[in-house]
């Protein structure tokens, strides 16, 4: 099981969780989010985080110019993407995750398209949000790898795993103790379900 652990914004909660068994981190580079890291700071600190750990940049509605230039900059393995751009963004020189939110118009048919590695479900509301979504829409996927993410801790990632089967799971808000900055125990505690 591939566990990511993201809203990664400093050294501490990046060490824990990868103490704790984490196999990606999240940078968020979208500027609006109260997790937010620039660039710059994202590059020295993925400088001290070991090598096979993989460091995933998110990034909202950004043009492909630009994150090829981030994802250069800060040393990232692959770029989560959260566009309304209406296509599939395609990058020669980094793998993707496509997030797709998961609505009353979602189908799981639709995922064959992306052209992604992995796809990302989260709820109907971008990312970070703590809530949870109706997981037996995504339950059956046999094409594409789902990276379940959504309001997802220690007490209901099991119960999810077991619902849809995914490739991985993501845990943000429900882990942390404020924006930004995880709670070390919650976090050990969902990394020790999740991997169960």
């Amino acid at each position: 099981m591939m566990v990511k652990i993201c809203g990664i914004t400093n050294r501490e909660d990046a060490l824990a969780a990868i103490e704790g068994g984490a196999s990606a981190l999240g940078f968020n580079f979208y500027p609006s989010s109260s997790r937010y890291l620039d660039p710059d700071h994202a590059a020295e600190l993925i400088a001290q985080l070991p090598a096979e750990v993989w460091k995933v940049g998110v990034f909202v509605n950004e043009s492909p110019q630009r994150i090829t230039e981030v994802a250069s900059r800060a040393s990232l393995d692959i770029a989560q993407l959260h566009n309304n751009l209406g296509q599939a963004i395609s990058l020669s020189h980094i793998r993707i995750w496509q997030a797709t939110q998961v609505d009353e118009n979602f189908r799981l048919t639709n995922l064959d398209q992306l052209g992604a590695e992995a796809v990302l479900l989260d709820t109907a509301i971008c990312g970070g949000t703590g809530r949870t979504f109706d997981w037996s829409k995504a339950a059956g996927a046999t094409k594409v790898k789902i990276i379940l993410a959504g309001g997802l801790d220690a007490n209901n990632v099991r119960e999810a795993i077991a619902a849809v089967h995914p490739w991985g799971v993501d845990a943000c808000s429900r882990i942390e103790s404020s924006p930004g900055r995880k709670d070390h125990v919650k976090m050990a505690q969902f990394l020790r379900e999740a991997t169960a």
